[in-house]
């Protein structure tokens, strides 16, 4: 009776154990899993920067502004009040994240919830084109030839000129570009979210949520080469 009491007892005792190590394993394998999907989820830094919308759109301008200041009264003046024309932007804004910087974070939770903390949106404007429309005449003019620059605004006006044009040009364009991209933000963010949700998934991750930085409201304004 002893001896089985005693061969019972070593049995459930080993039981015991074998159940505390397979529990122990287990444990280890979790938590190795979820340290091996946060560092496969660290590697989106190796994207670098991640262009995640675009916009292409043109704008007619029919009257000079503050931007154009005392430029556009001197050579546009005219040619708006007489209604004998309009300039025609043609701009693309690119919208990037730059993941490669300090503030762009992988959080692991306790609940195995990933938080990935974006850096701010930066924004490249490209001004592809830049021409006048005729409205006598019913068509468009390619501003950057000289024939046209001559008859539109006399032979005052040089390349002196034709440079301010251009950084004018620069500073319309990022003004209508900052209206644009406010309204945007929205579009911008969720195409985002669901490039880097596929990526993350792919890795392993199960559940992730994004904390956007707030717009630094600032654009590069780049002129192709065609037009400046």
């Amino acid at each position: 009776m002893d001896f089985l009491t005693t061969l019972l007892l070593l049995v459930v005792l080993l039981a015991m154990v074998a159940v505390a190590f397979l529990w122990w394993k287990l444990k280890s394998a979790g938590s190795a899993k979820q340290v091996e999907i946060h560092s496969s989820i660290e590697k989106l830094k190796a994207i670098g920067e991640l262009s995640v919308f675009k916009a292409v759109t043109k704008e007619i301008v029919t009257q000079f502004d503050h931007d154009w200041g005392d430029f556009g009264k001197k050579w546009l003046g005219w040619l708006y009040s007489s209604k004998k024309m309009a300039m025609i932007f043609e701009f693309e804004i690119d919208f990037r994240y730059d993941l490669r910087k300090s503030d762009f974070e992988v959080v692991n939770q306790t609940n195995g919830t990933y938080v990935i903390k974006m850096p701010p949106c930066f924004h490249e404007v490209h001004i592809r084109s830049i021409s006048f429309y005729d409205e006598q005449g019913s068509k468009l003019m390619p501003w950057l030839l000289p024939d046209t620059l001559n008859g539109l605004f006399g032979k005052g006006f040089g390349e002196t000129e034709k440079n301010q044009m251009v950084a004018m040009a620069r500073a319309h364009a990022e003004g209508q570009a900052l209206r644009l991209i406010s309204g945007l933000t929205s579009e911008v963010e969720e195409s985002a979210k669901a490039t880097l949700t596929s990526v993350a998934k792919a890795f392993g991750a199960q559940s992730i949520r994004f904390e956007f930085a707030k717009p630094t409201g600032q654009v590069d304004v780049q002129m192709d080469k065609a037009v400046a």
